[in-house]
């Protein structure tokens, strides 16, 4: 099975009960999926469970999924969302909780009860942090000096001593590299994770 196969058509191939087409789909997003968890859950090993359980849906209703209904990814974070929002709340009547405890779970639970839009918003973030991760230490600097500092590109040579034209290159390369970064993300991404087996 080709590893750029479309998540439309690999969904209708999980829907015919295909687990290469499930692992193929987990090795794509399970890293995407887990980052998102975690900020909901705040625990590793709920997160996982999240993950798990996320795989283990999408394996039994993937002919619920309607392409024409929006990106495979909205649909699939939405249900992490409602997935880790179950296990806080799981986890919460499992044991003593204080009231400061609940409340942090209601915060919890309308935080991310987001839009389409909004779910979609915080993934893309995601991979954004972690492609400027794997830009070079000076490609960081520029980068994060204009995008999220604001500062203009003549700014960050006066603040930094670096000549305008180095920081012009350097930005120009850190784009390149940052576009091819977020294409690989979107097919492969990589992950230390073992596969998931239906």
């Amino acid at each position: 099975m080709t590893e750029s196969m479309d998540d439309s058509r690999l969904m209708r191939q999980i829907a015919e009960r295909d687990a290469s087409a499930l692992e193929l789909l987990y090795d794509r997003y399970e890293r995407a999926v887990y980052s998102f968890a975690y900020r909901i859950v705040g625990d590793p090993m709920t997160a996982e469970e999240t993950v798990q359980e996320l795989f283990l849906r999408v394996w039994n209703n993937a002919e619920r999924y309607e392409a024409s209904q929006g990106k495979l990814t909205t649909w699939m974070f939405a249900i992490t969302r409602n997935i880790a929002v179950d296990m806080l709340r799981r986890k919460s009547k499992g044991a003593s909780t204080t009231t400061v405890e609940q409340e942090t779970l209601t915060a919890y639970a309308d935080e991310y009860t987001n839009t389409e839009a909004e779910v979609e918003r915080k993934w893309e973030g995601t991979r954004i942090k972690e492609a400027l991760s794997q830009l070079n230490g000076d490609q960081q600097q520029v980068i994060e000096s204009i995008y999220y500092a604001g500062l203009t590109q003549q700014e960050v040579s006066s603040r930094f001593g670096i000549p305008l034209g180095t920081v012009k290159s350097r930005v120009r390369l850190a784009m390149r590299q940052l576009q091819k970064l977020l294409a690989d993300a979107e097919l492969h991404s990589d992950t230390g994770r073992e596969g998931i087996h239906p």
